[in-house]
């Protein structure tokens, strides 16, 4: 009599092992590949902006996000941009947990929680440009100041305010003058950069690069990419690692590091 293999059905305890076994060798997997899971877009995330990506004649690779003033402002994060739970880009210069770069929304440092100094509440050490957006006015200007209280606006209660390096754009002579006055850091070398900037219809730019370059090479790129949709001005943000995006389009991580603050999209 022909005697049949035995087929041994496994428990649901052994299933789960193979389960986790396989999840384990897909994660390594990716580790080594370079690539990660990803996560899933979230529904609720904002729509009020448009995304773009352009490569300027020198070579640096541009992502932006435009939208209105309105719709943004400084948050802190503690935590690297594409990992936090908004949309936007990275802020203001920051050491450890301190911010470095004034931040303000409605006369209010966004950090309290760290006293006076480090909370966003000025221009640490040197007046720097300052992104400002006046609401009673809706209108953007950059202002070089080193405290919020040096901030002209129409109504206190109703602005926002983002520190950096003044980008100068309507002065191409002596913009790098003015930037190394306010300590720009590390101007000549190629590194990752971000900036703030706004075009004479009062829109508002947020642009990172994902291809480094030195801080002139990345203001040429934007002045030639961007700045013929009419742009008036903006600042510097901080850059290399902490150039970071987030969008529904885009993720820009930069080196990975956590940053302080960012500027969020709100819808």
């Amino acid at each position: 009599m022909e005697r049949r293999p035995i087929i041994r059905i496994p428990g649901k305890a052994s299933i789960l092992v193979l389960l986790a076994a396989i999840f384990g060798l897909s994660v390594l997997w990716m580790a080594g590949s370079g690539e990660s899971p990803k996560r899933q877009p979230d529904p609720n995330a904002p729509r009020a902006y448009l995304y773009g990506a352009v490569k300027a004649a020198n070579g640096m690779e541009l992502h932006y996000l435009r939208t209105r003033p309105s719709n943004i402002e400084p948050a802190v994060v503690n935590e690297n941009v594409t990992l936090s739970a908004f949309y936007g880009i990275n802020g203001g210069f920051f050491y450890q947990k301190d911010l470095l770069s004034l931040a303000v929304v409605n006369d209010i440092p966004v950090h309290q929680a760290n006293g006076s100094y480090g909370s966003g509440g000025s221009n640490v050490k040197y007046a720097r440009g300052t992104l400002v957006w006046d609401g009673a006015a809706d209108a953007l200007s950059v202002q070089i100041v080193s405290k919020a209280s040096d901030l002209t606006v129409t109504d206190r209660s109703r602005y926002w305010a983002q520190g950096g390096i003044s980008m100068s754009l309507g002065d191409n002579f002596g913009w790098m003058q003015q930037a190394a006055a306010e300590n720009a850091p590390f101007a000549d070398e190629d590194r990752l950069r971000s900036a703030a900037a706004f075009d004479a219809q009062g829109n508002l730019y947020l642009i990172v690069s994902e291809t480094k370059g030195t801080l002139a090479a990345f203001r040429d790129a934007i002045l030639e990419k961007i700045g013929a949709l009419g742009l008036v001005d903006g600042i510097f943000l901080d850059g290399d690692g902490s150039s970071q995006l987030r969008s529904r389009e885009k993720e820009l991580k930069g080196d990975g590091r956590p940053v302080v603050e960012m500027l969020r999209l709100l819808k």
